[in-house]
């Protein structure tokens, strides 16, 4: 028996909650982990016995070193029976009290019990190869893990349910049967097989690589649920990007005064607007000094300015553009900027927003003193960002490794039609599918090596 597949077939043991809740959960998985578990737990009713309880229930009891041994904690032991598990092999989940200690002496009984040490996200590549999830699935269990707005908590969950799963795959089954038909006709002319058609091949293939430039066309706005957006506050002085920093983050983290300058370094918070982290950064305004420090502030300005992908780019809309603000809006051409017209409490209007929004890519009047119109800052970053229309349940790339594969499943397929518009033999055609198709069921984990499989599971975590 292979080393590997030896470690397939061990009980496996780890912590999967984190510690100082007051419910802390020790889970094995594995051929023999009912009976390892039953040496460590003990159900306060004798007659029964751990691995004797049906599959999905549980039973209150003590955590002991041995039937005789002194008392651990007391909890609660849940019992899931091959195949009817995550992972699709035996398991036991013992829930004890959440303390960093009790836990981790829960796992050494575990441990001195036969189990090893799970590795990273060992419990759900055991669930991939046992065929209870695809890579994609897998992947979406991570994003549940790691999601931090509730949009990017139901794309992960549309993910772990199989939404990309089933967009890819319907692509592929369509790639399949096209390329099988170019082989029946090639290979068997004697046969009654019906003649490959172009025009109908070229609209088939033609279809696929549109639904692929979909799926990669979600991939910007997945990352951005995911990760959020570098986000820079920037303007001139006195112009309440500082307060607007504030009421975005909810508490006073830049200084406010009437004194032109007052910020001189980057201040940096990560906020959430509407559904969207945004990574923000309130910088120094923006204007001719001779003050050095407030000099060096202001380049820092200039620089965050070239490497954020969205700009907050603030205005006082009491007062007219000046030449400062007039260069900044040159600088915003053909980026990713909302203009935000400020002070839209007091009377006074001397902004042309039309000018600004020629420069930009929406226009948002708010009060950031009063704190009005923030749902709009919301509705234009959520629509600048491709977040506002995305359809979770339709599949979208959540990861570079998704997105390389649905890229290379594109190219492919426009070689396919670049060789079938050429009139080259079907053959060169059916070439091309088989390139598209490897790429599409490498995403998939149908045809990923095993390397590629081992570099997504490293990121999880030990417990899952």
């Amino acid at each position: 028996m292979s080393r590997g597949l030896s470690r397939q077939r061990d009980v496996i043991a780890a912590i999967s909650t984190g510690s100082g809740g007051g419910v802390g959960m020790v889970r094995l998985s594995g051929p023999g982990s009912l009976a390892a578990a039953g040496q460590v737990f003990f159900p306060q009713d004798r007659r029964k016995k751990l691995p004797e309880l049906p599959g999905y229930t549980g039973a209150y009891g003590q955590f002991r070193r041995g039937a005789e041994g002194a008392v651990l904690d007391d909890g609660v032991a849940f019992v899931y029976h091959a195949p009817k598990s995550y992972t699709g092999e035996e398991m036991a989940e013992l829930c004890c009290h959440g303390g960093a200690f009790v836990m981790e002496q829960v796992l050494e009984l575990c441990l001195q019990r036969g189990a090893r040490l799970a590795e990273p996200g060992e419990f759900t590549k055991r669930a991939l190869l046992n065929g209870k999830l695809d890579l994609t699935q897998a992947e979406g269990v991570a994003d549940i893990i790691a999601a931090r707005s509730a949009q990017a908590l139901g794309a992960a969950q549309e993910a772990r349910r199989g939404a990309l799963h089933q967009a890819v795959m319907a692509v592929a089954e369509r790639l399949t049967d096209a390329s099988a038909h170019i082989s029946a006709w090639i290979d068997f002319p004697e046969e009654d097989v019906e003649e490959v058609l172009a025009e109908e091949l070229e609209s088939t293939l033609t279809a696929c690589r549109r639904e692929l430039e979909r799926l990669a066309g979600s991939y910007h706005a997945g990352r951005v649920l995911r990760e959020g957006i570098s986000t820079a506050i920037v303007g001139g002085v006195n112009v309440g990007k500082s307060t607007l920093m504030n009421l975005l983050a909810g508490e006073e983290k830049s200084i406010v005064t009437e004194i032109p300058g007052t910020t001189r370094d980057v201040i940096r918070e990560t906020v959430r607007l509407g559904d969207v982290l945004l990574d923000l950064s309130d910088t120094a305004g923006l204007r001719q000094t001779g003050d050095r420090v407030e000099i060096l502030g202001v380049n820092r300005s200039l620089e965050l300015l070239e490497r954020c992908s969205l700009v907050l780019a603030v205005f006082d809309a009491s007062r007219p553009l000046d030449a400062g603000e007039r260069q900044l809006l040159e600088k915003l051409t053909g980026r990713l900027a909302i203009g935000v017209l400020n002070k839209c409490d007091l009377p006074q209007r001397a902004i042309d927003g039309e000018t600004v929004r020629r420069h930009t890519r929406a226009l948002v009047e708010l009060s950031a003193k009063e704190g009005t119109g923030l749902s709009a800052l919301a509705q234009a970053v959520a629509e600048l960002t491709g977040t506002a229309n995305l359809d979770p349940a339709a599949g979208m790339v959540a990861n570079r490794r998704q997105l390389d594969c649905v890229l290379r499943a594109a190219r492919s397929l426009e070689e396919a039609l670049e060789t079938l518009g050429w009139g080259q033999t079907l053959d060169a055609v059916s070439v091309c599918l088989e390139e598209a198709l490897e790429a599409l069921l490498e995403l998939t984990g149908q045809r990923a090596s095993g390397e590629i499989i081992q570099r997504v599971f490293e990121s999880f975590c030990v417990g899952k």
